[in-house]
C-alpha cells in the first residue's frame, strides 16, 4: 500500500520524536511519504493531491481536528466518492481530537498507531458521512466557497468562543480546557444577542425556527470532551446520518447554568432539553439566517462572521480506516 502521511509539526500533544517514531512504525508496515505542513491550507493541498493521484491509497493525518478537516476538503475538494479516492486514517496529536475520539480511536498518538496498524492488517474500515456548509443562495454570503466538516459546526455563542480561544492562543496561551472554560464565560458576559437571538432555522417542508441565540450542527455523537469526558449536544448524532441540530432561543444566567449543566450530565441517550431548547434529527438539507453576522466555526476552526449558511448532510462521503 501507498500512504501519505500529512503532519502537523505543531500539533499540541505530539512532540518531533513522538513523529519521527510513529512515521517509522507506519513505514514498516506500507510505502509511506511523509510531509510536514509549513503553513494554514497546507494539508488540505496535500490531501488533494493525494485524491488526484493514482497511486495513493491512504492519506494518514497526524494532528489535530483542524489538520484532519484540511486533510479531509482536500480529499473531497472535486466531490465524496468513497470507492475511487484514497482511504483517511486518523493519528491523534491535538488537544482534543473530537473526530478520532468519535471513531473510537484510542486518544494516545502511540496507541492509535498501532490500532490504525492493527485495523489495515484485520482490512478495517467503515464509510461515514460528512456535513457541507455553504453560503447560502440570494443572501450576501452566496459567494463563500463551500466546506467539509467531519463532527460539528455552529453559528453564534459557541463559535464565538472558538474565535476567543484562536485570539489566546495566536497571543501564546496553550489550547487547554480551562482556556475554553475562561473564554466562554468571557463570551457569556459580552455577547450582545444572548437574550434575543437573531437566527432563524429555515428547512424544506416544515415551518421556521426563529429568534435562536446559538444553533449547534453535530455529525457525531459526542459533540465535544472536556477533559476525559464526552458532552453530547445531540445524542442520536451518527456517522451513518445525515446531520443535528440543538438550538437555543435564550442564554440568561438561568438558563446557561442550566443547560451548562444538562451538557456536563449528558449522556448517549440523553442530552440537553428544554422549553428554550429546540433539537433536530437527522436533517439533510437547511439553512441558518441572522438578522447581525455572527461569529461562524466548523470542526473548532473559527471562519470569521457570518449572516446566513447553509447546511447539507451527505451520507457515506469518505472512506475511514478504523
Amino acid at each position: 500500500m501507498r500512504a501519505l502521511l500529512v503532519a502537523n509539526p505543531a500539533a499540541t500533544t505530539t512532540s518531533a520524536r513522538t513523529r519521527d517514531v510513529l512515521t517509522h512504525a507506519l513505514a514498516s508496515e506500507m510505502k509511506l511519504e511523509a510531509v510536514t505542513t509549513e503553513y494554514r491550507g497546507h494539508a488540505r493541498d496535500l490531501g488533494r493531491k493525494a485524491a488526484e493521484s493514482r497511486d495513493v491509497e491512504l492519506v494518514v493525518a497526524l494532528g489535530g481536528d483542524g489538520t484532519v478537516n484540511e486533510v479531509v476538503n482536500g480529499l473531497l475538494h472535486a466531490g465524496p466518492d468513497p470507492d475511487r479516492l484514497p482511504g483517511l486514517a486518523v493519528v491523534p496529536g491535538g488537544s482534543t481530537n473530537v473526530f478520532a475520539r468519535a471513531l473510537g480511536l484510542p486518544n494516545d498518538a502511540v496507541e492509535a498507531t498501532g490500532a490504525l496498524l492493527d485495523a489495515l492488517r484485520e482490512r478495517r474500515e467503515r464509510t461515514v458521512g460528512l456535513g457541507l456548509a455553504a453560503g447560502a443562495p440570494g443572501t450576501e454570503d452566496e459567494a463563500v466557497p463551500s466546506r467539509w466538516f467531519t463532527f460539528c459546526a455552529g453559528l453564534g455563542f459557541d463559535a464565538g468562543v472558538v474565535g476567543r480561544v484562536e485570539q489566546q492562543r495566536e497571543r501564546g496561551k496553550r489550547s487547554t480546557h480551562g482556556l475554553y472554560v475562561r473564554q466562554m464565560l468571557r463570551q457569556f458576559m459580552e455577547d450582545p444577542h444572548r437574550r434575543h437571538g437573531t437566527v432563524t432555522l429555515e428547512r424544506p417542508g416544515a415551518e421556521p425556527v426563529t429568534d435562536l441565540v446559538m444553533s449547534i450542527v453535530c455529525n457525531t455523537s459526542p459533540w465535544t470532551y472536556l477533559g476525559n469526558r464526552p458532552l453530547y449536544a445531540s445524542p442520536a448524532a451518527s456517522f451513518d446520518t445525515a446531520l443535528d441540530v440543538l438550538a437555543l432561543s435564550r442564554l440568561s444566567t438561568s438558563a446557561v447554568a442550566r443547560y451548562a449543566t444538562q451538557l456536563l450530565t449528558s449522556t448517549p441517550e440523553r442530552g440537553p432539553q428544554g422549553k428554550h431548547a429546540v433539537s433536530l434529527h437527522d436533517l439533510t438539507d437547511f439553512t441558518l439566517h441572522s438578522k447581525v453576522p455572527l461569529p461562524f466555526q466548523m470542526d473548532g476552526d473559527h471562519l470569521g462572521l457570518r449572516t446566513s449558511v447553509r447546511f447539507t448532510g451527505v451520507r457515506r462521503a469518505l472512506r475511514v480506516i478504523v
